[in-house]
């Protein structure tokens, strides 16, 4: 069996939105109970325990309101939460922090809901879920009939739109391709450009952010100049009004690198059979001492592997993760020859002094990572 979630825009009515504000309100309520209850159980009596949504209903009957289910997966994501911190801890990998305390002006609204016995329903223009009923949305992509509802996740973007993403269960029967090897390409990752493929083409790549930066200062000042900008200050309407222009900005950026991704994943999915890549730490490379953190966070390169490698797996097709400390761009793809002296990034161009092959650094590691993933699946 296999999910695949579709993400639709909702239109609720007045009522409708009040009803999630309660249900995001109450979500966040209830992960801070609980997590209060646990670090106290801890400190007092050094035991851990987990509370129950239910049990704190008497002292806080608003709770009732809203669909229980979205608050049993409250307790659901809480324990997931302890057990990712717990197994990095046993790890020493101290990459998953310490679950937080929600806070209404920060933390995302969102919650999920489960389908159980219709409760959740897909229909021409409108999504049904529970507690609210149904609401309108544009429904730009229709569920196949045989696929089974698990769940919906209502969310509320920084703009003020709201989604819907309904998660479904198939069964999976894409059978594996026959690798066609002239049908595999290698990608180099490359800060100023998406990626460099073994071919010798360099992705174009809009730098979204930067286009827009102007714009977004712009508005950033009118920001700031707003009553509310100030700590413990009360926020007025115009700060408010002038923090959702500010928040449109960030998603048309964000809508804007989505559909390039989008759109480059899924015409390298249908043109190749295997897709090579190297596994790099793409955290490190945000980190700011590299120089160019800015500049990969707007390529959204992590983003675009995501994508690769999911619709690649929904055709039968290979995507392969080359292990992030092999010398891609120290070794010759003509006769092997590793030259430790290319470990300098500003070397761009070098010549083997084995063979005397002149190579471009990123296309010659491309072609490097496309062959190291046919050697791992035992085709080259």
């Amino acid at each position: 069996m296999a999910n695949i979630a579709y993400k639709y825009r909702l239109y609720p009515n007045a009522e409708q939105q009040v009803l999630f504000a309660k249900t995001f309100g109450c979500c966040r309520k209830i992960w801070n109970l609980m997590l209060a209850d646990r670090n106290e159980a801890y400190q007092k009596d050094k035991i851990s325990i987990e509370p129950k949504p239910a049990s704190y209903k008497k002292d806080y009957p608003f709770l009732k309101e809203i669909d229980s289910l979205a608050l049993a997966n409250v307790q659901l994501n809480q324990r997931m939460a302890f057990k990712e911190f717990f197994k990095s801890c046993k790890a020493k990998k101290n990459d998953r922090g310490f679950p937080k305390f929600k806070s209404a002006k920060t933390s995302k609204h969102s919650y999920t809901t489960n389908n159980q016995n219709g409760t959740i329903e897909v229909g021409d223009s409108f999504i049904k879920v529970p507690k609210v009923g149904k609401v309108k949305a544009v429904i730009h992509r229709k569920p196949d009939a045989r696929w089974n509802l698990k769940s919906a996740t209502v969310s509320q973007s920084s703009d003020g739109n709201y989604w819907c993403s309904v998660l479904f269960e198939y069964e999976n029967q894409v059978s594996p391709v026959c690798v066609d090897t002239n049908k595999a390409i290698g990608l180099d990752y490359k800060s100023d450009g998406l990626y460099c493929d073994s071919n010798g083409n360099i992705a174009t790549r809009h730098k979204f952010y930067r286009e827009s930066q102007a714009k977004l200062a712009k508005e950033q000042r009118k920001l700031s100049r707003k009553k509310g900008n100030k700590k413990g200050e009360a926020k007025s309407n115009n700060f408010l009004k002038q923090q959702k222009r500010v928040n449109k900005i960030h998603r048309h950026i964000a809508n804007q690198r989505n559909d390039f991704l989008h759109k480059t994943s899924t015409e390298i999915a249908n043109q190749y059979d295997v897709v090579a890549v190297e596994d790099l730490n793409m955290r490190s490379l945000f980190n700011k001492s590299f120089g160019n953190g800015k500049a990969t966070m707007d390529n959204g390169y992590g983003m675009f592997l995501n994508m690769l490698e999911y619709k690649l797996n929904s055709r039968g097709k290979y995507f392969i993760k080359i292990d992030r400390f092999y010398p891609s761009s120290q070794t010759c793809h003509t006769c092997g020859y590793t030259n430790p002296e290319v470990k300098d990034l500003s070397i761009r161009k070098w010549v083997c002094p084995a063979c005397g092959a002149v190579h471009d650094r990123d296309i010659n590691a491309a072609i490097n990572i496309r062959d190291e993933g046919l050697r791992l699946l035992g085709l080259a």
